[in-house]
């Protein structure tokens, strides 16, 4: 991490698009502010907005707007290289990177939430994993919990790895216990990645404010890769 970082930081990534990373990232950053500390989340490139906006669910689920950040934002729903080509402007990853260091700095813990997976192009040559890596971020990995994770989780995490970034942890997310698979592999990951895993049930998400309560019910506390 720069010498500007002040306080101590993670990422959320993901073994894809929609599993979970900005409700795992909302109750984590959520779940510390409750204790006292002064977290926040950093979004390093928004696509598909509007209407989707990470860095605003956070915020609502914490209540206070100075709780998550956003460097980029772009309309088409697509990786964010491709997304900037499509509207023909052009990502500098030395932008976002300078921007998500001061701030992940200008908190006490700051929580880097990843885009799509972590092989998803960011800019230029650049991608999410990269990001991370020098960053030098440990990782939270948020996976599917049923049928197929194995092969994507076990990946993202060598991938991670190969980089290296330390996987802290693993949360299966939306976990029900229904099917064979997924009721065995919390602990084939665990085989395979040398990683802790958990689990992480459906809860209420009526509103934003659900998901402090349901991520700190669902999760030990050693989920967090730094020092609370």
């Amino acid at each position: 991490m720069s010498e500007t970082h002040g306080g101590d930081a993670f990422a959320v990534v993901g073994t894809d698009t929609s599993v979970g990373k900005t409700v795992v990232t909302a109750g984590l950053v959520a779940w510390l502010r409750e204790e006292g500390i002064d977290a926040r989340a950093v979004k390093p490139v928004q696509t598909g907005y509007p209407p989707d906006d990470d860095a605003g669910f956070v915020a609502e689920a914490c209540r206070a707007g100075d709780a998550a950040t956003c460097i980029e934002r772009l309309e088409p729903p697509l990786a964010p290289r491709v997304a900037a080509e499509r509207v023909g402007t052009e990502l500098s990853y030395v932008t976002i990177r300078e921007g998500c260091e001061r701030a992940l700095a200008a908190s006490e813990v700051g929580v880097l939430e990843g885009v799509g997976g972590v092989r998803v192009p960011l800019a230029g040559d650049r991608e999410v994993i990269d990001l991370v890596a020098d960053l030098e971020l440990p990782a939270v990995v948020v996976a599917r919990s049923g049928l197929g994770t194995l092969n994507h989780t076990a990946l993202t995490v060598e991938g991670l790895a190969a980089h290296g970034v330390e996987t802290h942890a693993v949360v299966l997310n939306e976990y029900t216990s229904e099917t064979v698979a997924e009721r065995t592999n919390q602990a084939e990951l665990e085989r395979m990645t040398d990683v802790p895993v958990h689990t992480l049930s459906s809860f209420d998400l009526t509103t934003p404010e659900d998901v402090a309560s349901g991520v700190r019910d669902g999760l030990p506390a050693d989920v967090f890769p730094v020092t609370r």
